[in-house]
């Protein structure tokens, strides 16, 4: 059940016609009062022998009564108004329900207690099946204010309890960082226009992934533009940029002028401020060495967050939250077409989890950020696909992570988020790694190396190998090893560094995440013979038995490894 509080100046009559009128289109159906401060205000829904605006003007006069009471001493603000939406499988509510609910909400919000014959005046309306609208002014029948203070929280936090009283779908308590989500004018005009969402929705989605794949302000603006989004400076007398707004083509409002939605409007980060302090971190900065591969250097970056957010430091762990948020807004443009609406969804659920009370260490996105952006603007080669589903597999045991730190920190709406994107994320990667993992696996070496790769394994993870040796990415996993032998490099040394970089306890396939990580680590030059001898002397002396491996099915057991 959501309640969503919105205050305005003047009268209530033109509340009071919208709310017992057809609606913007024609979508109140049998608009009636099912509760109100009294018990017996005039109804202009059950006043069939009378003119409807008349008895619409009465009702408005008797709330707006103690308002004009106080003439010249009346508060700024003189109405509230709270929408209270059932959600779509909840069970039909009855008007006395309906009614027992206002009764609660208003309570909840100090606008009048039960028993208090001198609260504000209110009406509760129903116009739909699954909602009604509760209007009241803000003065006492004793000319008083009324306490309302934090009044948002604490009519959310009854509506939580109403869900639990009548049996209605349970929401996430949230922390106030959510995005403002569309009204359902926004939805009906969206519907009327034949559009998929929401205005709000769309620019949302785009001016996020302009801000991550933006360096500067500059390029920000004119990747919008790119994409038909109008953008609208708010400036100060001294000419400085105080805002930003942005508009949608052919969104315009009754008079044909375009409708502007503020920056912060759309989502508490995406104020001007917020979107300045995330393109400092992305700056282009003079290159003093050969550049990597972007796709493994990507995916390293994004699979150091799982330790990140293992640790004490909150701050920087929202920070990797915010850069992997970003990743996955641009990870769709990259993307096959197969998978990019199961990307796309990702990116819309995750938005939730990217954000919380505990203000981000901007500085921490700096090295996943710039290298998902040169992802974008360099398009590396990535021919079988290997790049774009290692970076989706690091990207998805991120997330997991990132539900369980939520849920640790009691962020019930973001773990939420975080679980309804790893579930999109699974299904775009069951579709785009399998194919690649088995062209792949079609490379695999003869059974002789494969049962030399296997001695590895028994050797440096024993409690992994079976699990291992049963994975449908053996194979693959095989390939990459001789790969990287052909490359140069040694199989045992590229195993024990993939096997050093993070703990396989949290991979739902052990021989998948080796695979990728040996993928990465084998196509890096061949080292140096001064590096190799130096790395071989602190491997200790396992190469003999390296050389001359037991039959497969004769494979020592050795000591458990070290690796947890």
């Amino acid at each position: 059940m959501i309640p969503k509080i919105i205050l305005g100046a003047g009268g209530t009559r033109g509340l009071i016609k919208y709310l017992f009128g057809r609606g913007d289109a024609n979508e109140h159906i049998d608009p009636h009062l099912v509760a109100s401060w009294n018990d017996f205000a005039p109804d202009p829904g059950r006043s069939p022998r009378r003119d409807q605006k008349e008895v619409e003007g009465q009702l408005a006069a008797q709330l707006d009564q103690p308002v004009k009471m106080l003439g010249e001493k009346a508060p700024e603000t003189t109405f509230w108004h709270c929408p209270v939406r059932a959600a779509p499988e909840d069970p039909i509510l009855t008007d006395a329900q309906w009614g027992g609910i206002a009764r609660r909400i208003v309570a909840a919000a100090g606008i009048a207690s039960e028993g208090d014959e001198e609260a504000c005046r209110w009406v509760a309306v129903r116009h739909a099946d699954d909602h009604v609208h509760i209007a009241a002014t803000l003065v006492r029948q004793d000319g008083r204010r009324p306490k309302r203070d934090h009044d948002i929280r604490s009519v959310q936090k009854e509506a939580r309890q109403v869900e639990v009283d009548y049996g209605l779908r349970r929401l996430r308590a949230g922390d106030g960082t959510a995005a403002k989500r569309p009204s359902s004018k926004e939805h009906f005009k969206a519907k009327r226009l034949g559009q998929d969402a929401p205005a709000r929705e769309v620019l949302r989605r785009r001016v996020r992934r302009a801000v991550a794949a933006a360096s500067t302000e500059a390029e920000f603006v004119a990747l919008l533009e790119a994409t038909g989004v109008s953008v609208r400076l708010k400036l100060a007398p001294s000419g400085d940029a105080l805002g930003c707004n942005f508009a949608l083509p052919g969104n315009v409002n009754e008079v044909g002028e375009p409708v502007w939605f503020a920056g912060s409007t759309l989502a508490p980060d995406l104020s001007l401020p917020k979107i300045r302090e995330r393109l400092a971190t992305t700056d282009r900065e003079p290159v003093t060495a050969r550049p990597g591969n972007p796709w493994h250097e990507a995916t390293a970056a994004a699979e150091r967050i799982p330790g990140r957010l293992t640790t004490d430091d909150d701050s920087f762990a929202q920070g990797q939250l915010v850069a992997l948020g970003a990743t996955l807004d641009l990870l769709p443009i990259t993307a096959p077409a197969a998978v990019r609406m199961e990307l796309e969804q990702a990116a819309v659920a995750f938005e939730r989890a990217s954000r919380s009370r505990i203000t981000a260490d901007l500085g921490s996105t700096r090295v996943l950020r710039r290298s998902v952006q040169a992802i974008l603007r360099d398009r590396p080669h990535d021919d079988d696909g290997s790049g774009f589903a290692m970076l989706l597999d690091a990207a998805l045991i991120a997330v997991a992570f990132a539900a369980h730190w939520h849920r640790t920190r009691q962020h019930a709406q973001q773990e939420a988020a975080a679980e309804q994107a790893l579930l999109h994320l699974q299904t775009a990667y069951a579709q785009a790694a399998g194919p690649v993992l088995a062209s792949i696996a079609q490379r695999a070496p003869v059974l002789e190396t494969k049962h030399r790769f296997a001695y590895y394994l028994q050797q440096e993870v024993p409690e992994y190998a079976e699990r291992i040796l049963s994975d449908p990415a053996w194979d693959a996993l095989t390939t990459v090893l001789a790969e990287a032998e052909a490359a140069g490099q040694n199989a045992a040394t590229v195993l024990d560094h993939a096997l050093g970089q993070r703990t396989l306890e949290d991979a739902d396939s052990p021989a998948r995440a080796l695979t990728w990580r040996i993928r990465r680590l084998g196509q890096r030059h061949a080292p140096s013979p001064r590096a190799e001898a130096a790395r071989a002397r602190s491997t200790t002396q396992r190469t003999a038995a390296h050389i001359h491996p037991a039959p497969a099915a004769q494979w020592p057991q050795g000591p458990r490894s070290r690796r947890r």
